[in-house]
C-alpha cells in the first residue's frame, strides 16, 4: 500500500491520513496491548484457556496445530481480530483455505467457561492468541509471555482470506513480500513456518509433487529426496486417496522441534513453500542456524516466542476500536 500525498482537495487529504493509520495498524506491533492486561479484571483467564485448550487436546491431539494455524490465517488477514471465527456463508471461515482448520470448538467452550467468570471482559481475538501458545506448551514447546488486550472485528471476508493467506506453491520471494507487508521479516519468515513442525495435510496438498511436477520426467519435484518420494507415494497412491493426514514434519509430527528443519535440509519438506526456505539462500541461513549450537545459531523455541508476539500484534484493535464479542461465532 504506497503513500500518495495530496494536499487539496480536503476530502483527498482525509483519505490520506486514514490511510496512513490504517497502515500503521497493519505495520507496527500495538502499544495497546500488553502481557497482563487482564490482571484486574479477569485475573483468572490464562488459567481458563490453559485448562480448556488441555481437556480438548487430551480428547483430540490435533487441536494443537489447529488452534496455531487458526491463529496464524486470523492475524494475516485484517489482523489479530478473531475475524476468522464469523460465521457465515461469505466469511474468512468459508474461504477455501480456511476450511481445513479445525480447533473452533476449543475458542467456543473457552469463551463460555470466560463469560461465566468475567461476562463481557475477555476477547475471542484474546483467546485465540492464548490458545496457539498453550498449544505449543502441551507439544513439549516453551511458553512465552502474549501480550492481551485486543478486541473483536466485526467484519469478515472470505475474497480477502483468498488473497492475504499463503499459497502451498509460493516463491520465497512472495513469501517475504508478503510477510513484510505484515511487519515481518526473512527471520520472523522462516521461524514463523517452523510451526509445521507439529500436524498434518492431506495428500491432495502436495500429490501434483509426486506426480505431475512439471520440470522432471518421472514427475517428481527434483528438490525432494529420491527415497522420501517413493515414501510419500506409498502414502499417497497416483490413482486412490491415500493416508488421510500426513505429518508436515514427517520425522516428529506431534512434537514442537526442530526436526521439520532437518528435514528442509534433507529435501524431505512436505510442502513445496516449505522446501524452498531451505533451496533459497535468504532463508537457508535462517534454517541453519536453528540447526546450530552454541553461538552461531539461534534458539528456535526462543525466536518463535518472539514472532509469535510479532505476529500476534499485526493489526490489533484497541481501545474503542472492535467490541468485545459475547458469542465469538457472531458480532453483538
Amino acid at each position: 500500500m504506497g503513500k500518495r500525498i495530496h494536499f487539496i482537495p480536503i476530502l483527498v487529504l482525509i483519505a490520506f491520513v486514514s490511510l496512513v493509520g490504517s497502515m500503521a495498524a497493519t505495520l507496527v506491533p500495538s502499544r495497546g496491548t500488553h502481557v497482563g492486561f487482564y490482571s484486574t479484571t479477569c485475573p483468572q483467564v490464562e488459567a481458563i484457556v490453559r485448562a480448556t485448550v488441555k481437556s480438548h487436546f487430551q480428547l483430540d491431539p490435533t487441536v494443537a496445530p489447529g488452534l496455531l494455524r487458526m491463529h496464524f490465517h486470523d492475524c494475516f488477514v485484517r489482523g489479530c481480530d478473531a475475524s476468522v471465527l464469523l460465521v457465515g456463508p461469505r466469511t474468512e471461515r468459508a474461504a477455501p483455505p480456511n476450511l481445513s482448520l479445525n480447533g473452533f470448538e476449543v475458542i467456543n467452550d473457552a469463551k463460555s467457561r470466560l463469560e461465566r467468570a468475567c461476562p463481557g471482559v475477555v476477547s475471542c481475538a484474546d483467546i485465540l492468541a492464548l490458545a496457539a501458545r498453550d498449544s505449543v506448551v502441551l507439544t513439549k514447546g516453551v511458553s512465552w509471555g502474549v501480550p492481551t488486550g485486543r478486541r473483536d472485528g466485526r467484519v469478515s471476508l472470505a475474497l480477502e482470506a483468498n488473497n492475504a493467506l499463503p499459497k502451498v506453491n509460493d516463491t520465497i520471494q512472495t513469501q517475504r513480500k508478503l510477510f513484510k507487508s505484515k511487519g515481518l521479516n526473512i527471520q520472523d519468515l522462516v521461524t514463523l513456518v517452523g510451526a509445521h513442525t507439529i500436524g498434518t495435510t492431506a495428500c491432495s496438498v502436495f500429490k501434483y509433487r509426486l506426480y505431475n511436477f512439471s520440470t522432471t520426467r518421472n514427475g517428481a519435484d527434483p528438490a525432494m529426496n529420491p527415497s522420501f518420494v517413493h515414501q510419500l507415494r506409498t502414502l499417497c497412491p497416483k490413482n486412490g486417496e491415500g493416508s488421510p493426514n500426513i505429518g508436515l514434519d514427517i520425522s516428529t509430527p506431534n512434537q514442537f522441534d526442530t526436526s521439520f528443519f532437518s528435514n528442509l535440509r534433507n529435501g524431505r519438506g512436505v510442502l513445496e513453500s516449505d522446501q524452498k526456505l531451505w533451496n533459497d539462500p535468504s532463508t537457508r541461513a535462517f534454517v541453519r542456524r536453528f540447526l546450530l549450537k552454541g553461538s552461531l545459531g539461534l534458539n528456535f523455541d526462543l525466536e518463535f516466542g518472539k514472532s509469535m508476539v510479532k505476529m500476534s500484534n499485526i493489526g490489533v484493535k484497541t481501545g474503542t476500536r472492535g467490541e468485545i464479542r459475547k458469542i465469538c461465532t457472531m458480532v453483538n
